[in-house]
């Protein structure tokens, strides 16, 4: 019997039980698809000689995640892969911003732009990097960081106090338009703020927009060599050096509570899995709590706070084998990891108000990745293994654009959607899609099929918003692994901090679960999952 049963095995998942197998508790992991990874993994179904991330792909928390860096998983023979530039923002008369890890660059990029505006973005560096290990660490720990934000709090009445917590609570148009006289330092900040469901004029997506911004110049987005799976793949290898297993293909279908505690969980073959001490489940909120925990079990306010429960933005994505390099007419555009296509931050707002009234963008926002401009294993000398995710509203109520899309995401939707985004790749890249040898077409409901915490495309476990993170996350009051079943713990993107990949979600959970370890005796709960847990299904 183990110890603790974790239930998926998504980079959460997989920290979680990489923590609690450390600890000496033997774990067990029981993930639904056929292959561990959650969002994280790789294949060859564009063409057999590329390499394609089929969720996510680029990994600027991980680089600079403690709890990461803790697995020391470059044991497990994990390494990273950088592009030359980490982004790039093109614009079509001709100019482009540009994200290097070389401070310099970056500046001399933006200082094209308008004169003096590299100097600022190297005082938003300046202040970053003293209150960078107290972000950090505040940010991957459980809500709220007491110590961690005692020293973090330090330094921010050494770095301004209550002016810098107003510029991190501004939308990011706002922190754009006060700190940069053109528009490359807007491009950049409002391009990442919208790496989550940030609109422009969101609150609290300036403070958002400049940590993605800083993580990249501090950290890249780097990649896994050879394909995001890496990543998987050194996690599950950690966990199994250390006793752990992974079973996949085993769907859970409840968390079984018998004396006001989670013992267990049951399968949908009906297999009863024993916890000794825990459950943790890598689950979204709203399956947690509205399917695999009885609804007896669970407090009317949480689940009244539930139905308010907001996802962030569905997601569309296209994989594409080219024949050679994108041929971008800014050619900065050529050497970055990530490219953003978009107009300006106008358009930006644009498509996030397109989005907000549930139509569906006419010129998507791309956000599109060179993987073998990153790492050249990707795909064949001279190609390019690449990708674009846009997002679309998750009720659609009409499009933008003139092929009357409803959201059904049929086999006619799809291809038109793929083509509107190749439309807006090729405004930027002109002769872009005469390059593609194979594309292949993720469509919301293809990417939940494939992860079922990706609901209707959701690519972040719920909004970003400031309504639904610390404390609010993922209802208010909340804001920590622990939830109102004693020995169940929420291990996802559900909970605080969100999404990414950076394995603190898990972390947090495992950290919960050690501190609170169950002490029932073994027999009473194999009793009571063989004899009375069968009776009480009847």
């Amino acid at each position: 019997m183990p110890d603790a049963v974790v239930v998926g095995a998504g980079p959460n998942g997989l920290v979680a039980a990489n923590l609690l197998a450390d600890a000496g508790w033997a774990v067990e992991v029981l993930e639904a698809q056929n292959e561990p990874g959650g969002a994280v993994r790789h294949d060859r179904g564009v063409d057999p000689a590329f390499i394609s991330d089929l969720f996510s792909a680029f990994y600027p928390l991980a680089a600079a995640s403690p709890v990461l860096a803790g697995l020391r998983l470059e044991h497990e023979g994990l390494g990273w892969s950088h592009a030359p530039k980490v982004l790039a923002h093109p614009l079509h008369d001709g100019r482009c911003a540009v994200l290097s890890r070389d401070l310099e660059e970056t500046a001399a990029s933006l200082e094209a732009f308008a004169p003096g505006d590299g100097a600022v973005w190297k005082g938003l560096q300046e202040v970053w990097e003293p209150l960078r290990p107290g972000i950090l660490d505040s940010l991957f720990t459980p809500f709220p960081p007491v110590r961690a934000g005692a020293r973090l709090a330090l330094r921010l009445r050494a770095a301004g106090g209550l002016r810098l917590a107003r510029t991190m609570l501004l939308p990011v148009r706002r922190l754009g338009e006060e700190e940069f006289r053109g528009e490359g330092g807007r491009l950049l900040l409002a391009g990442n703020a919208l790496h989550a469901d940030l609109a422009p004029e969101a609150a609290g997506s300036g403070g958002f927009g400049w940590l993605m911004s800083m993580l990249g110049q501090t950290y890249g987005f780097p990649v896994p060599a050879g394909g995001s799976g890496a990543l998987t793949a050194a996690l599950v290898s950690r966990l199994a050096r250390r006793g752990g297993s992974v079973r996949c293909g085993e769907r859970v279908v409840e968390v079984v509570v018998r004396g006001g505690r989670a013992v267990g969980v049951r399968t949908a073959r009906g297999e009863a899995v024993t916890a000794h001490r825990a459950v943790l489940a890598d689950v979204s909120a709203p399956v947690l709590y509205g399917s695999l925990v009885a609804e007896c079990h669970l407090p009317a306010r949480l689940l009244a706070d539930l139905k308010r429960f907001q996802w962030d933005f569905a997601t569309f994505k296209v994989d594409w084998a080219l024949d050679g390099p994108v041929p971008w007419t800014c050619p900065e555009a050529a050497g970055a990891g990530t490219v953003h296509l978009a107009e300006g931050v106008d358009a930006l707002t644009r498509f996030a108000a397109q989005i907000a009234m549930g139509r569906v963008p006419d010129e998507p926002f791309a956000l599109f990745g060179q993987m073998t401009t990153t790492d050249p294993v990707r795909s064949p000398l001279g190609t390019e293994s690449a990708w674009a995710y846009t997002h679309v509203p998750r009720r659609v109520r009409g499009d933008a654009g003139d092929e009357a899309l409803t959201g059904r995401w049929d086999a006619r939707e799809r291809e038109v959607m793929a083509d509107r985004v190749e439309e807006q790749v090729e405004r930027y890249a002109p002769g872009f899609r005469s390059l593609i040898r194979a594309r292949r077409i993720l469509a919301p409901p293809t990417l939940e099929a494939m992860d079922a915490n990706l609901h209707g495309g959701a690519i972040n476990g719920g909004t970003t918003a400031l309504h639904q993170q610390f404390l609010f996350r993922p209802t208010p009051g909340t804001g920590r692994p622990e939830t109102p079943v004693p020995g169940l713990y929420l291990a996802s993107a559900s909970a605080h901090p969100g999404g990414g990949v950076h394995g603190a979600p898990g972390a947090n959970a495992a950290r919960a679960a050690l501190r609170h370890r169950r002490t029932a005796p073994l027999a009473s709960l194999q009793n009571r999952l063989t004899s009375r847990d069968r009776k009480g299904q009847r």
